[in-house]
């Protein structure tokens, strides 16, 4: 799992942003929490996933590079929009990864 330098963040999570991010990390059970990753496949732009997921045993956690977090779905569909938005502004395209990968961090 490998995170994003400035990574984005709901609302409802900027105040508690590091607790979450540690508990994600560690596999603490959080019911409310989505973390936005790059997709997993070429078709997608971003994987919402809900953060209960990644305590399953066998979940590929390895290859998720972690964009986002919020704090409920609503919120993470609302970010991922606003990232997406972001990305077309800044290179008049939808090529998330490839955005990413300009900024010089090193995308999976």
């Amino acid at each position: 799992m490998k995170w994003h330098k400035e990574l984005y963040l709901g609302e409802s999570i900027r105040p508690k942003a590091r607790k979450v991010r540690w508990k994600v990390i560690h596999g603490a059970g959080q019911l409310h929490v989505y973390v936005l990753a790059l997709a997993s496949n070429q078709r997608n732009l971003l994987d919402i996933i809900p953060s209960r997921e990644l305590l399953q045993k066998h979940y590929p956690k390895k290859r998720l590079y972690i964009v986002g977090l919020a704090g409920n779905y609503e919120e993470a569909l609302e970010l991922a929009g606003y990232i997406v938005s972001e990305v077309y502004k800044k290179t008049g395209g939808f090529n998330v990864r490839d955005y990413f990968r300009q900024q010089g961090k090193q995308v999976i």
